[in-house]
């Protein structure tokens, strides 16, 4: 049956837009389908009230990859009839070469080629080095200042670097993040459940979205993805394969999907403001969409009590430390 209400909201931090709890995500999924099938899922996005997209320019360090996902977005969004206050828009800013790239420099090329002149908020994206928490925050304040965006928050920074960019913020009278983007999800629990980014949550100085909840797809079936796919944190991805058939079966057992499952799961935790996702088909998002009846019928101690032996990334540093 086709989903026929409304996607609820949270907000996405203290100082976030009020978002709903679905979003789409980006990263070679619009250059994944035809065009006429990408404006009928923006357009069905839109009308079931999850029209927030998560799009950025991908052609920069381990991610230059010359895509075309911004433009074609930029070109479906349009052709599906929507005006730019119709929907949400995250952005990415980078920090493989920054300060070498600034990000004004990011900001006026992603801009430019989806064809608009402001984002909702974007994602300060993750590194493999230090990095300069004061100068980002500075520099974020800066864009947020020329009204290129409202709010910001972080791709999976290490627990002390978000503290301190808070910690700093608010002494200088800046702008905060206020969500942070991170793996989560039936597998991978412990940096955003943990004691460091656990707290953040609870204290309330951050939200919690959800990214590669699926695991590039293989908790949703597609058990060797042929295509590139997020980072393997820990080198866990041959557990997360092995417990698909068990992910299934107690799905079954609920009346659910894998996807619905593992999205409930997610939208079970109160940290959790949003789930981002990548789908490229429309029968993807109204499978999805299930995920909302799931967690209502159910609840929310119910599906975290069936789930709990699906976790297994208990291993893994939670303060983001690899």
């Amino acid at each position: 049956m086709s989903f026929r209400g409304t996607v609820p909201t949270r907000r996405l931090g203290p100082a976030g837009p009020e978002v709903p709890v679905f979003a789409l995500g980006s990263w070679n999924t619009w250059d994944r389908m035809e065009f006429d099938d990408a404006v009928a899922l923006i357009r069905r996005a839109a009308e079931v009230g999850a029209a927030f997209f998560d799009v950025a320019h991908y052609n920069m360090g381990p991610h230059a990859e010359n895509a075309r996902t911004d433009l074609i977005f930029g070109e479906a969004v349009r052709a599906a009839g929507l005006a730019r206050k119709d929907y949400l828009l995250c952005g990415k800013l980078w920090l493989w070469e920054y300060p070498t790239t600034s990000f004004a420099s990011q900001m006026e090329t992603s801009l430019s080629r989806i064809g608009i002149e402001k984002a909702d908020t974007v994602v300060v994206g993750d590194y493999m080095s230090t990095i300069d928490v004061r100068q980002i925050v500075t520099d974020v304040a800066a864009e947020i200042a020329a009204g290129r965006f409202d709010s910001w928050g972080v791709n999976n920074w290490q627990a002390a670097d978000i503290t301190l960019a808070l910690d700093f913020a608010e002494a200088e009278g800046l702008t905060p993040p206020t969500f942070a983007q991170l793996k989560y999800g039936l597998a991978r629990r412990t940096m955003a459940e943990g004691a460091h980014y656990g707290e953040l949550f609870r204290s309330g100085r951050l939200a919690l979205q959800a990214s590669d909840v699926f695991e590039g797809g293989i908790l949703a079936g597609k058990l060797a993805p042929a295509r590139k796919i997020g980072a393997d944190v820990g080198g866990i991805r041959e557990q997360i394969v092995a417990i698909y058939p068990e992910l299934e079966r107690i799905a079954a057992g609920l009346g659910a999907t894998p996807t619905q499952l593992g999205i409930a799961f997610c939208l079970a935790n109160p940290a959790t403001a949003n789930v981002l996702f990548g789908v490229s088909r429309l029968e993807q998002l109204e499978d999805n969409l299930g995920a909302l009846e799931l967690l209502d019928r159910v609840g929310a101690e119910e599906v975290r009590a069936a789930t709990a032996g699906l976790w297994v990334d208990r291993g893994v540093n939670a303060d983001g430390t690899w």
